[in-house]
């Protein structure tokens, strides 16, 4: 397992601004005071160490704190790429996910928010949880956005 000591003497972590650099030559391709980091599948940045792949923005956690972190690491601004470390904080997978982007295949605008054309409403909804229908779409983000407050989502949830 990757330890803090073991990551100090690889790479150095700039945490105001996220970027990793590498304190050796370890290859022609991998040479010292190179930046580090390759795009995962997914859009976060990752690093192969001892040939084990490690995404960035844990190994910051791990730089900072000593400890790989038990839970989620989320992009406070829902930037996977921006590892400084007061853009990321550990949390569980449900704190996680009250932090999430709008989805592009959003009509409205607002997470939990959609037109129903055959009743010309908005519906708004919460958790698997419905909260109404409303004629004036204002009114009915204003639901949503007061329930995700009693709920507990990240004030970023949902830009």
């Amino acid at each position: 397992m990757l330890t803090q000591k073991r990551l100090k003497e690889l790479l150095t972590y700039n945490p105001e601004t996220g970027v990793f650099t590498r304190n050796c030559t370890t290859s022609p391709k991998a040479k010292a005071g190179q930046t580090v980091g390759s795009k995962h599948n997914a859009g976060y940045l990752c690093v192969s160490i001892d040939r084990k792949s490690y995404l960035l923005h844990r190994l910051a956690w791990l730089y900072m704190y000593g400890i790989l972190p038990e839970h989620d690491i989320d992009h406070i601004n829902h930037d996977r790429t921006d590892n400084r470390i007061r853009n990321l904080r550990s949390v569980t997978r449900s704190e996680n996910l009250r932090n999430q982007s709008v989805c592009p295949r959003n009509t409205s605008g607002v997470m939990g928010v959609s037109f129903e054309s055959e009743r010309n409403k908005w519906m708004v909804r919460i958790k698997k949880k419905h909260l109404g229908r409303y004629s004036d779409y204002f009114e009915a983000v204003c639901v949503r956005k007061s329930a995700e407050s009693r709920y507990g989502f990240h004030p970023n949830h949902g830009l």
